[in-house]
């Protein structure tokens, strides 16, 4: 369906149907502004819907002032966002649609059927029912000479003329979900400076595995372990070997200092402690005692229980006399360097790091360059380890929006 453009009541474009643009949709709808929301996808809410593949995670219960510095150098721009809806009250919003919430042992707030699909329903139910239309199969291609949208839908190229416009459209990973990073092109040709998109939360490779490391344990986890970067405290957890590297939820919480290493240095060093919960002084008294005829392989798994991908990481990053050497091999388990060379390709992150710079938008999230154009969600200049932080950032983005083109709506043209 084409929108009527010729229509005299105040309305406005949104373009991308992910959390950001949905919840702008919301605030705009039941103020009873006419809303015409477009998405590429068959359907919206694609990602919204795949990230809560085995639990939706949609917020978190930490307390405030930790949660804002999960958001590192742009906790100042989010906190600010986060000041009127922040954690509790996304979960009352999610309880007002009829969904309910609790909070896990690792304080990641969960609806109580762990789906992503009701909460979605519910929502767009509500959207229907308060002025907003949704079009989907309609991708936008730019502005016109004259400052409309040019879109096209599957029966063509067609423009649009609303009174204000909001640009949700993510960033650029798992483009197959229709975060393309599209936009990027447009808005750089319209003088909008954007910071390279990269990827976070996200893994990383080494230089290369030997085969026989990739053959037999590619794909292991290993857990019960801590990872950090030098001079800095351990995290424990967990993460997954891969054929090219590591990845998994420790490697995803340390990714953005990774990234940022890698970019200064050209290569990032983690330090992987295979055995956190003893100290080296209790490894090397261990490790010391004779082996008589057990091999190396057996004597480890016998004394400090170190087998399979722990033992084959080890031996793969190991000299071969370290093991002749208990204080030695006691701190390779206790810091084995694992260097990486370069995260994965952005279009497997689960996130994007750069977009819009906040520098280019003014506090209600209107592009400075373009009046009447606004921006929310994953496209904007920031990133979040996962855990709920990141769409509690998306919805509070696209509220902000959303209010922000009610005034602009409201003012004196």
């Amino acid at each position: 369906m084409t929108p009527n453009s010729t229509d005299p009541a105040r309305h406005v474009a949104i373009i991308g149907g992910g959390p950001a643009g949905l919840m702008a949709a919301e605030v705009l709808g039941m103020a009873g502004v006419r809303v015409d929301l477009f998405d590429a996808m068959p359907s919206v809410g694609r990602k919204f819907l795949l990230a809560g593949v085995g639990g939706m995670n949609i917020t978190h219960s930490e307390a405030k002032p930790a949660f804002i510095q999960r958001y590192a150098e742009r906790s100042g721009e989010i906190g600010q966002l986060l000041t009127t809806f922040d954690a509790d009250a996304l979960r009352s919003w999610i309880h007002d649609l009829g969904i309910e919430t609790f909070v896990g042992t690792s304080g990641r707030v969960f609806p109580t059927d762990m789906k992503a699909a009701p909460l979605l329903r519910a929502w767009l139910k509500r959207l229907r029912e308060h002025n907003v239309s949704i079009h989907t199969r309609h991708r936008w291609l730019g502005w016109t000479e004259d400052g409309q949208l040019r879109m096209k839908n599957t029966e063509g190229e067609f423009q649009f003329a609303p009174d204000a416009t909001l640009l949700a459209l993510g960033g650029a990973s798992w483009s197959r979900l229709g975060s393309d990073g599209a936009w990027v092109e447009l808005l750089q040709n319209r003088g909008v400076e954007i910071s390279p998109l990269q990827p976070s939360n996200c893994g990383f490779e080494v230089a290369g595995w030997s085969p026989f490391l990739q053959d037999k344990f590619a794909g292991s986890p290993l857990k019960n372990i801590s990872l950090n970067l030098a001079d800095e405290t351990p995290r424990q957890g967990e993460f997954v070997l891969t054929a090219k590297g590591i990845e998994g939820s420790l490697v995803y919480a340390l990714s953005a200092k990774i990234r940022q290493q890698i970019n200064q240095h050209g290569s990032a060093t983690v330090y992987l402690d295979l055995l956190p919960h003893s100290t080296i002084n209790t490894l090397e008294k261990t490790l010391s005692k004779p082996r008589g005829s057990h091999s190396m392989a057996k004597h480890l798994h016998r004394q400090v229980n170190i087998d399979g991908v722990k033992a084959g990481l080890l031996r793969e990053l190991t000299a071969a006399e370290v093991f002749q050497n208990p204080a030695r091999l006691a701190q390779a388990i206790k810091a084995l360097p694992i260097t990486l060379v370069q995260p994965r390709p952005l279009d497997e992150a689960i996130s994007t790091a750069g977009g819009v710079p906040f520098a280019e938008l003014n506090q209600q999230l209107m592009l400075n360059q373009l009046p009447g154009i606004f921006c929310a969600g994953e496209m904007l200049d920031w990133e979040a380890p996962t855990g709920g932080y990141l769409l509690t950032a998306c919805f509070a983005t696209g509220r902000q929006a959303g209010l922000g083109m009610l005034d602009w709506l409201h003012s004196p043209l």
